[in-house]
């Protein structure tokens, strides 16, 4: 197993930021690790990256202990914070020299010129950090994370900043990597998350609350269905509320509708019945896909309950 988190509990005085958190990841494995603002996704990659100790509980890298073997640990993981750490007086080739020194890199030069080639920094390879745009400064950390070849990465927020054309380059590079290395991905963007992780865990107050894969995350059940209709003429949107079910509706265009049902109950028939009486046609309906952000909302809104595995 490439990551295994055992029982691991955090308390920060009185406050509880990890409550019994325990899942495993093997290699080459890429997991979405997902939670609200406060929810300790970043507390929990401290600990397995042996940046923070934890209260109890137990983490092994690669079958390296956190406590115990740090140092190997440190040798097999790969790390990008939130809050990117760069010298920005130093130079983007400068900077990496120094990254391949601490690590030993037996061969500097060829293994520098391969990240900058790797992360997309060539054009700004002669710039100061302190330069560049906030997207190259992401390139320059995800540079010093690979430059080891660790065989675990873990990047919290590794997209933040990035424009389009830089936010796909990057995507492409974290699922190659991924192909060959563990990767734990933190990001509040869900798009990136259906579009790279396998696998999906979701924190919320300090607890798991799910961990299944991207597919069946998404085809969990939640509070809320929405189906977006389009009728030949301006339907009475008073009377299209009152359809048995219909929580809100949302206008898209006058004759556009999102009706935001709070019921598992199929009301299409209910909206061609509407559609009769009002003497309407409906040119299109449809039952939108339920999207991982909706599951998200549903389950980190509530309470933390139980693991739903």
């Amino acid at each position: 197993m490439s990551v295994s988190v055992q029982n691991i509990t955090k308390i920060y005085g009185t406050q509880k930021a990890l409550d019994d958190v325990s899942f495993d990841i093997p290699s080459g494995e890429v997991v979405g690790f997902l939670g609200p603002n406060g929810a300790g996704k970043s507390t929990m990659m401290k600990i397995i990256t042996c940046f923070l100790p934890q209260t109890s509980g137990k983490v092994t890298v690669c079958g390296f202990n956190v406590e115990e073997q740090s140092l190997e640990v440190r040798k097999n993981v790969g790390y990008l914070a939130e809050h990117n750490p760069l010298y920005l007086d130093m130079y983007v080739k400068e900077y990496l020299s120094f990254i391949a020194g601490l690590h030993h890199i037996s061969n500097p030069v060829k293994r520098i010129q391969e990240m900058i080639d790797v992360t997309g920094l060539q054009v700004e390879q002669k710039k100061k950090i302190g330069a560049l745009s906030k997207g190259y400064r992401q390139r320059v950390g995800l540079a010093q994370a690979l430059m080891h070849d660790p065989k675990v990465l873990i990047l919290d927020e590794p997209t933040s900043g990035l424009d389009p054309n830089q936010l796909q380059e990057i995507r492409n590079l974290i699922v190659n990597v991924g192909k060959e290395k563990t990767v734990i991905l933190s990001t509040h963007i869900m798009q990136e998350v259906e579009a790279i992780c396998g696998r999906v865990i979701i924190i919320n107050k300090g607890k798991i609350v799910a961990d299944k894969s991207t597919k069946d995350m998404k085809s969990m059940e939640t509070n809320i269905t929405v189906i977006t209709v389009e009728f030949d003429k301006e339907p009475n949107k008073e009377e299209l509320k009152k359809i048995s079910g219909v929580d809100s509706i949302e206008l898209l265009n006058p004759k556009t509708f999102k009706l935001h049902v709070s019921t598992n109950i199929d009301i299409r028939p209910d909206v061609f019945n509407f559609a009769v009486k009002n003497n309407l046609a409906v040119l299109t309906v449809q039952k939108e896909e339920k999207k991982l952000e909706e599951v998200f909302k549903n389950l980190t809104q509530a309470p933390a309950s139980t693991p739903q595995n």
